[in-house]
């Protein structure tokens, strides 16, 4: 499978990884280490080629996603669930099969900045938040949506930033 744009990864071993499985090219964020020239070089890519942002499923991934995502409106996204990219030791892109990798990639998402149809409130009625399986609800909706795993308020972020409709949460969640 060869992909046109230019995968954003957190470091050296995801690079591997990808370049196993696909005909494709990254840039490396070196972790937490995104400087601004780094991320300057990724603005400049996304305007040539465009950028898939591929980051670890943890809190420095989810923190690197948030700031290239800030800094390029744009980005595409994919995602990766914790669970399916685990060794026995660590989380990492590194640790995902080629299936799916595949997947992600397959499932991109963009964020678009449009005004917010859902609050906390709805989040609450669609039982994402304050409830005993809310966790559960919220994970569900991830692997399903291919948002990522994320607590209620950047779930909700999400699901704001791709204009998802209260609607078709439920229709999601359905058979849950």
């Amino acid at each position: 499978m060869a992909i046109k744009e230019v995968i954003v990864v957190e470091g050296s071993h995801d690079t591997a990884t990808l370049k196993k499985y696909f005909d494709c090219e990254t840039i490396e964020t070196h972790g937490l280490g995104l400087d601004q020239e780094t991320l300057d070089l990724i603005k400049e890519i996304n305007e040539k080629r465009g950028i898939i942002i591929l980051s670890d499923p943890d809190a420095p991934g989810n923190k690197i996603r948030n700031m290239i995502n800030e800094a390029i409106p744009n980005a595409k996204n994919a995602f990766v669930l914790k669970e399916d990219a685990k060794s026995s030791k660590k989380v990492g892109i590194e640790h995902a099969t080629k299936e799916v990798l595949e997947e992600a990639l397959n499932n991109l998402i963009t964020y678009e900045n449009k005004e917010n149809k859902l609050n906390m409130n709805d989040m609450y009625e669609l039982g994402l938040v304050g409830q005993k399986n809310s966790k559960v609800k919220r994970y569900c909706l991830a692997k399903k949506a291919h948002i990522g795993v994320a607590s209620a308020k950047t779930t909700l972020k999400r699901l704001n930033y791709l204009n998802i409709s209260k609607e078709e949460i439920e229709e999601i969640l359905k058979n849950e």
